[in-house]
């Protein structure tokens, strides 16, 4: 069944707001806490690292639960009512800390911000992937989803270029502003996401019952799975050391820091842009080499960044532009590829469990944005370089720049590699699918009791 246009938006408008707060903490806040705050960017990186690892436990829990409970609002709903309150307040506190400022701080909310973040959008992915079981529309679905949030951050980004003509530069109002707006909007998207929207009965079939840390050893046995888990996290890795960059590169690289609001708006709309096509080349080619092409895009346009030094801000524009035009494809092709994995399990396991496999998958990429701007921040301040010191050299500079362009590249190379002659195709899915509805219609035909 094909979703109209009006179902599909109403499905992705959470993912408008929590969006608007994803793109700070990946380019503002690092910068922020170092800059602007003066905690030591090691330091910054590592809290942001270390609060992580609450998702160890948090996620494959709600996962899990999120298939198992049935409540009256359905399976995924209420898990993404419950989070909404502990993300707007983490949030706050990360974006408007006051004197309570520090790494300790940092750390500590933005482990919370992450658990109300997975609250809400691992059922929002997880819905997501049952709302339909062809393999193309599946694609249609989670590039909307990617649409709508490559797009509140074009909004937010616009707001920012309109706010800094305004002369409001300080990313402390800035980021005042976004809290505000994202304090404001997220619950009403959400309501509107809930009322539209219904879910699927679940599917399954007659099977022995499995407990919650059985079942994920199942899923992490999973091959094809593993393969997504591995080329993921070397793609949102590189991504992310990228994005933790961009402004330190224009302020002490290029000296035009005053440029980054109008960069990441390009490249966002860039992005926006190329999902038609990205969906295009996908339903042509196939998921697995549309999302190998995606990511050895950004590759072979992150090399030239190695060799760009001041005065060269047009050319560092232009070459994010057109190498961030692959970025939105990356997040939705991987997302539809991780619906059909679970459709294999499903045909093995005899549960739907789509919680706990995007459990995993969104522990796996919190993981990798960690790691990304671990690298980004450690990497860098391992050679020297001190963003809140005194003009960078030029030997600094041209390390930071190595690691800016060739370890990106070099993370998306390897990504791709876990790709080649991936085991699900459209024909694979498709005998998978026709085995599984012959299943569920005898189970039906033939109940337990």
């Amino acid at each position: 069944m094909k979703l109209g246009p009006g179902r599909l938006l109403a499905y992705s408008a959470p993912s408008f707001a929590t969006s608007v707060a994803a793109l700070p903490m990946a380019l503002f806040v690092p910068a922020f806490y170092a800059d602007d705050l003066g905690v030591p960017l090691a330091a910054v990186g590592t809290a942001m690292a270390l609060s992580r690892l609450l998702d160890v436990v948090t996620d494959p829990l709600i996962g899990a639960l999120s298939d198992r409970m049935r409540l009256p609002l359905g399976r995924r709903k209420p898990w993404m009512l419950l989070g909404v309150p502990l993300f707007l307040l983490s949030l706050w506190q990360i974006f408007v800390p006051g004197e309570a400022a520090s790494s300790t701080h940092l750390m500590i909310w933005s482990a919370l911000l992450y658990l109300g973040f997975t609250m809400i959008d691992l059922p929002h992915k997880a819905w997501g992937a049952e709302l339909s079981t062809d393999y193309d529309e599946r694609s249609r679905i989670t590039s909307w989803r990617e649409a709508v949030s490559t797009l509140g951050q074009v909004l937010l980004l616009a707001a920012l270029v309109w706010l800094a003509a305004r002369g409001i530069e300080d990313a402390a109002q800035q980021l005042h502003a976004i809290a505000m707006a994202i304090v404001i909007g997220l619950p009403i998207l959400l309501v509107i996401c809930l009322v539209s929207v219904g879910e699927r009965e679940p599917e399954g079939f007659q099977h022995e019952s499995r407990t919650t840390w059985a079942g994920l050893r199942i899923v992490v046995r999973n091959p094809a799975f593993l393969r997504m888990v591995f080329c993921v996290l070397f793609f949102v890795s590189g991504v992310a050391i990228q994005g933790t960059l961009h402004r330190l590169v224009l302020a002490d690289v290029m000296l035009d820091e005053g440029r980054f609001p109008t960069m990441i708006l390009l490249e966002n709309l860039a992005t926006l842009g190329a999902v038609p096509v990205w969906l295009a080349v996908s339903v042509r080619i196939g998921k697995h080499r549309a999302l190998m092409a995606a990511a050895l895009w950004i590759a072979v346009f992150s090399v030239p960044l190695i060799f760009l030094r001041e005065g060269d801000t047009m050319f560092l524009i232009a070459n994010v532009v057109v190498r961030g035009s692959s970025f939105a494809s990356i997040l939705f092709l991987a997302n539809s590829m991780a619906a059909d994995v679970i459709d294999v399990d499903t045909l093995e396991s005899g549960e739907q469990r789509s919680g706990l496999f995007f459990a995993v998958w969104g522990m796996v990429i919190k993981l990798s944005l960690a790691l990304g701007v671990v690298l980004g921040t450690t990497l860098p301040a391992a050679f020297g370089y001190d963003p809140s010191g005194e003009r960078v050299s030029a030997e600094i500079q041209g390390q930071l720049m190595a690691i800016y362009g060739a370890v990106p590249a070099l993370l998306m190379g390897l990504g791709a590699l876990f790709l080649r002659r991936f085991p699900i195709t459209r024909e694979r899915h498709g005998e998978v699918r026709a085995r599984l509805e012959e299943r569920v219609a005898a189970s039906q035909r033939n109940p337990v009791g």
